[in-house]
């Protein structure tokens, strides 16, 4: 497909080699203004916002990817494929199933569970493990060593259902070690092994499933600076 694309106006060249990806594209306007040198604008279709600056002078851009996994698929495929991007690090919010986890804790999905449909799409004889890919996971542990922050690190679920009938679910996958609950990842994962490229999925617990602990949008667009800083110190 040539670019533009129907979801991205940018030229060939506007995106940088590595790209953040937050869901919300509020939070992608937020690191630009806030942590990027001489950002610029170079994508706003549908809203969705994507921006190429630098940070202490190493090219990085951000672009929001919407909610789930259908939208993640969109943006990241684009990206991997038709922009040259070769990693993107979804900076997102997760809900903790492992209770010793609390709310504003870093959690980086090393594995995606998932209950959606998306792996369908590749047409595989069984199913498929998605993974990061473990030089962004290293990078990410050095960077957290070098800042004092503590990674959180194992499988995270990424479900293509908010509001579900059966939250029980979620029981079963506590059982199995699943520490969060988020609903990109696991497309995010797919899209770069099939493309040849590198992901990692850092996440910030906004909210504790079981208890009534949560933070309020306005937190949660402002306040997720702790994994920024890991993903931008990774560059």
């Amino acid at each position: 497909m040539p670019i533009p694309t129907p979801h991205i106006t940018a030229k060939a060249g506007d995106y940088a080699k590595t790209v953040l990806m937050p869901g919300d594209p509020l939070r992608a306007k937020f690191i630009a203004d806030n942590y990027l040198e001489n950002p610029v604008l170079v994508n706003e279709v549908r809203g969705m916002l994507g921006y190429t600056g630098t940070y202490n002078g190493k090219p990085v851009s951000v672009q929001g990817s919407g909610m789930g996994v259908p939208s993640m698929g969109i943006y990241s495929y684009e990206l991997f494929n038709f922009y040259d991007v070769d990693n993107i690090i979804r900076v997102g919010s997760a809900g903790a199933i492992d209770m010793s986890l609390g709310l504003g804790d870093i959690v980086v999905g090393m594995g995606a569970c998932t209950d959606s449909g998306y792996p369908e799409n590749f047409k595989l004889p069984g199913l498929f493990a998605p993974i990061c890919s473990y030089e962004l996971l290293q990078k990410a542990q050095a960077a957290a060593s070098v800042l004092d922050i503590k990674l959180n690190v194992g499988n995270v679920l990424t479900t293509d259902v908010f509001y579900g009938e059966v939250t029980s679910d979620l029981k079963l996958w506590q059982k199995m070690g699943v520490m969060a609950v988020e609903m990109e990842a696991a497309g995010l994962y797919m899209n770069a092994i099939r493309a040849g490229k590198k992901a990692l999925c850092i996440c910030t617990i906004s909210d504790v499933i079981f208890t009534d602990l949560a933070m309020t949008a306005e937190e949660r667009q402002h306040s997720f600076t702790t994994m920024m800083d890991i993903a931008l110190a990774m560059l």
